[in-house]
């Protein structure tokens, strides 16, 4: 957090001594859009390209300047004060900020996402953190983490809370892991979490599970990341299998997204492969009266992943998979092996797949 603070103060330091020659101050901004990124398989994420737009001080963009400047003076103070704002407490802020103030927080939030971008730090770093949970946990996993009135450890037992799950925190930083299971099963839907939770696949499975609840929270990827690269345990994503599933749930958790490329490589999940639900699954488990018809804007996701997504681009089979589903027709979710039974995913989907986990998709 130091340093962040020292590096506030030296590009306002900056700014000023410009201002002082009367130049034209101005900041060089990575352009955060799928165009700006290359996938690097050595890495395992996206990674933001060379492009910049510079925001220089001018009659036109007076206000987005202004408003730039006062984010960041708003990030110092709160680093100072060891302090942190919600993304919506930082718009409701500059409405104090006279002509500089943000009128949507849409306005605020993309503001906020260039100085990160600009320091080359997360959000949190900064002192803002999100509104939205980070996703529960349930399993083989002993969390570590501290009283923040007397420091001590405590320690959270993820087998422990019944019908219920420990709730991954904003930050996750300082926390720490004991576990001795086999691997990491991520989850899109609360539901299919609950399922698991309630017939302890856990046990049975010797797993973590972690429900990501749609699209994983920064908070969300992080703890898996951390906690998949201290204990060194495999992450198998179980998604629905549409295109929605595939090209955002997916691979913002596996290799993240455009807009954030500037950071990916502290919040996705490389080593994260898929286990299901595939287009082939709908043949092997005889799902065909289970699904339903793609989308027109489904159509079009697919064919723009096909196109233009770098990490689809490179990987083969997700070529093949993806153009499988469009040729059928058809898109599935996770709840339709309740056509044979309520628990099959249980009982026969989830350890037929797991006996093979070579055959997963990257």
């Amino acid at each position: 957090m130091v340093k962040v603070a020292v590096r506030i103060k030296q590009a306002a330091q900056d700014i000023y001594r410009t201002i002082m020659k009367k130049r034209k101050p101005s900041l060089d901004l990575p352009i955060r859009s799928l165009d700006n990124v290359r996938y690097n398989p050595k890495v395992g994420y996206f990674e933001i390209g060379r492009h910049k737009k510079e925001r220089t001080l001018t009659v036109n963009t007076a206000k987005t300047f202004a408003q730039t400047l006062k984010m960041m003076s708003l990030s110092n103070d709160l680093l100072k004060g060891d302090d942190i704002a919600t993304k919506r407490e930082a718009y409701y802020v500059s409405k104090n900020w006279g002509d500089a103030r943000f009128d949507e927080q849409p306005e605020s939030d993309a503001v906020m996402d260039d100085i990160e971008a600009f320091f080359e730090v997360n959000r949190e770093q900064l002192g803002f953190i999100p509104e939205e949970k980070g996703g529960e946990v349930a399993g083989k996993l002993i969390v570590i983490d501290r009283d923040p009135d007397t420091g001590r450890k405590i320690k959270i037992d993820c087998t422990r809370f019944g019908s219920g799950a420990y709730s991954i925190p904003i930050s996750v930083e300082e926390l720490q892991f004991q576990t001795n299971a086999e691997f990491i099963l991520a989850i899109e839907t609360a539901g299919m979490f609950q399922r698991l939770v309630k017939h302890y696949f856990w046990k049975k499975a010797n797993c973590i599970l972690v429900s990501m609840g749609g699209v994983p929270t920064r908070a969300c990827r992080r703890f898996i990341r951390r906690l998949a690269d201290e204990k060194k345990i495999p992450v198998y994503a179980f998604v629905d299998g549409d295109p929605y599933g595939i090209t955002n749930i997916y691979r913002t958790l596996k290799v993240g997204s455009g807009n954030a490329a500037h950071i990916n490589k502290f919040f996705c999940v490389p080593q994260a492969r898929y286990l299901g639900v595939t287009p082939q699954d709908i043949i092997d488990y005889k799902l065909q009266d289970a699904t339903h018809p793609l989308k027109e804007v489904d159509i079009k996701r697919a064919n723009d992943a096909l196109a233009n997504d770098p990490f689809i681009k490179h990987e083969m089979a997700w070529q093949q998979a993806i153009e499988q589903m469009i040729q059928m027709g058809v898109r599935v979710e996770q709840q339709a092996f309740a056509k044979h039974d309520l628990n099959y995913v249980i009982d026969v989907y989830l350890p037929k797949k797991l006996k093979n986990p070579e055959r997963f998709l990257p």
